[in-house]
């Protein structure tokens, strides 16, 4: 079913109409490497973004993310990661994913669209579990990139594994 279709009832039909947006109250944007071969994973998130999601409009969903937002629990790990090794924040400010179009299949959103972080960009497939709560709705979405993609190259040795991406909170109308 395209995006196009999706009907304005059923228990998400409302998302078809309006604009959502991603409340940051309520919303993490996180990550998860395995660096070590696999061994040991390095979680973190970001501080500052902000998301919209709107079906009638083109992209129909957007993220951007502040990447000196950065935080994993270690400042040093934290520092290297905002320089030119990594998201190069100085030079390029801002992660963004967008989405031209989505499709809907009960509660699962799935959202081909582009991630461009460090000057690069790259493909990324989103999935999403989108759930009503009230007059809002509940969403986890997830993907996973290779960062060596968007020219993230960095990696003592080849350690460096794929990154797994997840959204999580709530969509309120905008």
């Amino acid at each position: 079913m395209s995006s196009d279709t999706i009907p304005a009832f059923g228990p998400t039909g409302g998302l078809a109409t309006g604009t959502w947006n991603l409340d940051p109250e309520r919303s993490s944007v996180e990550f998860c490497a395995r660096t070590l071969y696999g061994l040991i994973r390095v979680k973190g998130g970001f501080g500052r973004y902000r998301g919209r999601f709107d079906l009638a409009t083109r992209p129909a969903i957007e993220l951007t993310i502040e990447a000196d937002s950065i935080d994993t629990g270690n400042e040093r790990r934290d520092e290297h990661l905002r320089a030119a090794d990594f998201f190069d924040a100085a030079d390029h400010p801002r992660v963004s994913f967008e989405a031209g179009g989505a499709t809907l299949d009960g509660e699962t959103l799935h959202a081909p669209g582009i991630l461009r972080a460090a000057g690069g960009q790259a493909p990324l497939d989103v999935t999403a579990a989108i759930t009503p709560a009230g007059d809002e709705f509940e969403i986890e979405a997830s993907a996973r990139i290779d960062q060596r993609e968007l020219g993230m190259t960095w990696s003592p040795l080849g350690m460096m594994r794929p990154t797994d991406l997840l959204v999580r909170g709530r969509l309120v109308r905008g």
